[in-house]
């Protein structure tokens, strides 16, 4: 299953030592490729395209929204629900917004909107506590400890 990750902005210290650590030790697990895109137009764009290829492009995959009003997850549920969609062979794509979070309109598109926690958090700490999920996630279904 490829798993992409497209955010909004670039990370920066301190959070891009995180990020580079995560994706490290998700790579033998479930590697993830991480895209940047400038603002939430951009990545509108992106899940609108996706949307209507209509069959002239690669299947889009699975469109996950992060969003504060998605469902709300235990580590265990992570893994459930990574599991399935491994399971489905499509490609995985999980948008974080900006500052601002995602707009409505993308998040209306997406096939799932999944939740980090109800706080508030900045969306670069959000693409790391993101990434932390996927790895502990990645470690319960290879039957591996997760704890560092």
């Amino acid at each position: 299953m490829k798993v992409e990750l497209i955010a909004v902005g670039k990370i920066k210290p301190p959070f891009l030592e995180a990020e580079t650590h995560y994706l490290k030790m998700l790579k033998p697990l479930m590697p993830v490729e991480v895209n940047e895109v400038k603002d939430d137009a951009a990545l509108a764009r992106i899940v609108t395209s996706a949307r209507a290829t209509g069959g002239s492009q690669p299947d889009p995959g699975t469109i996950v929204a992060l969003d504060a009003g998605g469902r709300d997850m235990n580590s265990e549920r992570w893994a459930s629900w990574l599991d399935e969609r491994r399971h489905d062979g499509r490609r995985l794509t999980l948008l974080i917004g900006g500052p601002e979070g995602l707009p409505g309109e993308i998040s209306g598109q997406a096939d799932h909107r999944l939740s980090l926690g109800p706080q508030t958090m900045a969306h670069q700490l959000a693409r790391i506590v993101l990434l932390e999920q996927l790895f502990r996630a990645s470690k319960i279904l290879a039957g591996q400890k997760y704890h560092l």
